[in-house]
């Protein structure tokens, strides 16, 4: 039923929903800096019997800026800080190609959605997606979410008009992650 184990499950985007977006992009630890509240609104999913799962664009590893290792160790630090602050990202699944590379993976398109549901058993019908971009919202719209939220941080404000003109539907537009996830706890499974 979409869920691992007896857990539900929420997609998260990384930069601009969790941490500070760069126009620079993110390209070491030492750049990377979480938005107030973001860490605790994990916890709480997890507490509220939510799995995290992050899906994420990194075309900087193509674009020469980072390396795939240092991406990831970059990931394994972020799993760390939420842990030691009570919460739990279950996995990273992230895409390092550019645009113009026509990827399956790169949102808009589902491929990484996709790609954790094989791996979790998971129906994306049951879960929930949450970002800060058009790309995002549409990426769970392409897949098959059952709710897409937009987060007012990072480049949600330009996503909102972007989404409205398009005419992609957007379930909740939160102020930012800590809202969100205090939306996904109350609309549960139903």
């Amino acid at each position: 039923m979409g869920e691992t184990g007896s857990h539900k499950v929420v997609f998260l985007d990384r930069d601009g929903v969790i941490n500070q977006d760069s126009p620079q992009y993110i390209k070491s630890w030492s750049e990377f800096e979480f938005l107030p509240g973001s860490i605790e609104a994990l916890a709480a999913l997890n507490r509220s019997g939510f799995e995290v799962i992050v899906i994420t664009n990194q075309s900087a590893v193509n674009r020469g800026l980072i390396s795939k290792a240092l991406l990831e160790q970059m990931h394994d630090r972020l799993k760390a800080a939420v842990q030691s602050s009570g919460g739990r990202i279950l996995d990273v699944f992230y895409c390092p190609h550019l645009p113009e590379e026509g990827c399956g993976c790169r949102k808009p398109k589902p491929g990484l959605i996709e790609r954790a549901c094989r791996k979790y058993g998971l129906n994306p019908e049951t879960t929930t997606m949450v970002g800060d971009s058009a790309k995002d919202i549409k990426c769970a719209r392409n897949a098959g979410c059952r709710r897409a939220a937009l987060v007012r941080t990072g480049n949600g404000k330009a996503a909102h008009r972007e989404l409205k003109a398009e005419g992609v539907p957007v379930d909740f537009v939160a102020e930012d992650l800590g809202d969100a996830a205090a939306w996904i706890i109350r609309c549960g499974t139903d």
